[in-house]
């Protein structure tokens, strides 16, 4: 394998890793657009459609959530660092 070639596998790779996280993102997004949808008309009246207020503390504690599964999904790919093994 010569390095333009490895070079261009770790391209698809990476481009493959991307293009599958979008996807999922759009996923989970779809699914959760549906769910607070269906909360929202099920505590409603039921003819106006969801009117359901969320407050800046919610959406707060939403967004760190989300900022903390980034920060996890981002670990995943370092390596680990066995720090029990080593010895000073």
């Amino acid at each position: 394998m010569t390095g333009a070639q490895s070079q261009n596998d770790e391209q698809d790779r990476k481009a493959r890793i991307i293009v599958m996280g979008a996807g999922l993102g759009a996923l989970l997004g779809l699914i959760s657009g549906y769910l607070y949808t269906k909360a929202a008309e099920e505590s409603g009246d039921g003819e106006a459609g969801p009117r359901a207020t969320v407050s800046t503390g919610q959406l707060l504690a939403v967004l760190l959530a989300a900022l903390g599964l980034v920060r996890q999904i981002a670990a995943l790919g370092k390596p680990k660092d066995d720090k029990k093994s080593r010895k000073k």
